[in-house]
């Protein structure tokens, strides 16, 4: 891309700042407040600077204002009612719940699918209204703009005997991948998760300090000959299958995988949530477990200093993950008309220009094709289009944007930063959700990620 601004989600708090002119106001009652809750850095914030304009064929692209701001206009421009956004930032997931747990009220977050689940779960959720479906709707630019690919996505997500498709608008999404640098490591190698296990790149490469991601890449290393056999993969009920085996919680599963994390650990130069990036770029490690947004952003910021560095997703599987915006019950509280306003808002994003505007922003990938607009398909022609024809190879995004959206692209995208933001469908068939998790579950496998998280001294000392 042209930009990316890096997510970095580091508060470990609740901080509420207003970024609407509206702010000062929120004690008149005529005023409508909304209280957000997002992670931090992950919407525009604008202050664009005057080169970073976006001209598409079917408009122009520039965030002048922050979009919390223009949302707050818009909105009394089309419904004539004033509205306060008191936006907060939070770190994680974890940190959501908890600040949550402690008393924070909110009307609208946009936590990753596992927490969604959880939230469905404990009954905190609020529906989204049967109008918000509407596509005939003028103002309904979401149902009308998300790709008919996280649609089925979403409708096929049970927990709790509840569907997340009626509680949750898609945000982000992505994959589980790694990033690496071709001069030092093969295709081949990269094909598979046991790089990281592999003694021949001690030190060499980085895990994350996560664990559920890390437990999925220890789950797909476990499982290997089982999820590339062709009996697994010519299964009729593959899909369902793979997410068992990667959703698998027995304590022998468990004790098989934390064996597998525990040689991981010791094999990787690093355990981290950021420094990873930093790490591939300056060269002290060669590939590094990476989320798909992320991993853009370190091409990105490598390629300008004419480094040039790949993105993978291994054969045995990955994760597929998503973040989206639901409604506390406990925040909307019966309230119509704030329930009005956190939809109005989830619309707004939704807007092609604004979701191409999050996308440049932040650097992930955005839920929203756009629907009858081509708009988001012209930006990625914008940012991935082949400059020569000659040298260009098909891209197929139909999966995505829909029939006839083939992109002509360099080839060497197939494999960086186009690759890393719209995979191939090969790579769709082989991902999985992870789910919410039980507390027995939960119990097991934190008790295992503490083990693995715990310094041996005898590495340092010997025995």
């Amino acid at each position: 891309m042209k930009k990316l601004r890096f997510l970095v989600c580091l508060a470990v708090a609740a901080v509420t700042v207003c970024f609407s002119s509206g702010c000062g106001k929120s004690s008149d009652e005529d005023v409508l407040v909304l209280r957000i809750a997002n992670c931090e850095e992950y919407i525009d914030e604008g202050e664009w600077e005057e080169d970073e304009v976006i001209e598409l064929d079917d408009g122009t692209v520039f965030g002048e204002n922050a979009l919390v701001d223009d949302f707050c206009e818009w909105y009394k421009d089309n419904y004539g009612i004033d509205v306060v956004v008191e936006y907060s930032t939070y770190g994680t997931n974890e940190e959501l719940y908890n600040q949550m747990s402690l008393g924070n009220v909110f009307d609208l977050v946009c936590p990753s699918e596992y927490m969604i689940m959880k939230f469905m779960d404990e009954d905190r959720l609020e529906p989204l209204s049967e109008g918000f479906f509407d596509e005939s709707k003028e103002d309904n630019y979401y149902i009308k703009g998300v790709s008919p690919y996280i649609s089925d996505v979403f409708k096929s997500l049970i927990y709790a005997d509840k569907c997340i498709y009626d509680y949750s608008a898609g945000y982000m999404w992505g994959t589980m991948g790694l990033v690496y640098n071709p001069d030092e490591v093969d295709e081949e190698t990269v094909a598979h998760w046991d790089i990281l296990t592999d003694p021949q790149y001690f030190k060499r490469v980085t895990m994350k300090d996560s664990v559920r991601d890390s437990y999925i890449v220890g789950n797909a290393i476990l499982n290997y000959p089982v999820v590339t056999s062709e009996s697994f993969l010519n299964d009729p009920d593959y899909y369902e299958k793979l997410g068992e085996v990667l959703n698998d919680t027995s304590e022998e599963n468990v004790d098989a995988v934390e064996n597998i994390l525990s040689e991981m650990r010791k094999n990787c130069y690093s355990m981290e949530t950021d420094s990873g990036k930093a790490d591939m770029i300056t060269g002290k490690v060669i590939a590094n477990m990476q989320w798909s947004g992320d991993a853009v952003y370190t091409m990105d910021q490598a390629e300008e200093d004419d480094y040039y560095l790949d993105y993978a997703v291994p054969e045995e599987c990955t994760n597929l993950w998503f973040d989206g915006w639901v409604m506390m019950k406990d925040g909307i509280a019966g309230d119509e008309a704030k329930k009005a306003a956190a939809e109005a808002f989830l619309n707004f994003i939704s807007m092609p220009e604004n979701a191409i505007r999050n996308m440049y922003y932040i650097g992930y990938t955005s839920t929203i094709s756009g629907g009858d607009s081509d708009l988001v398909y012209e930006y990625v022609d914008y940012c991935y289009g082949a400059e020569d024809e000659d040298s260009a190879v098909e891209y197929d995004l139909s999966y995505f944007f829909g029939e006839d959206h083939v992109l002509s692209a360099d080839e060497e995208q197939t494999r960086r930063q186009l690759f890393a933001q719209y995979p191939t469908e090969d790579v769709i068939k082989r991902s999985a959700i992870m789910k919410c998790f039980d507390r027995e579950a939960n119990i097991r496998i934190m008790q295992m990620w503490t083990n693995i998280r715990c310094f041996d001294l005898t590495e340092l000392f010997g025995k």
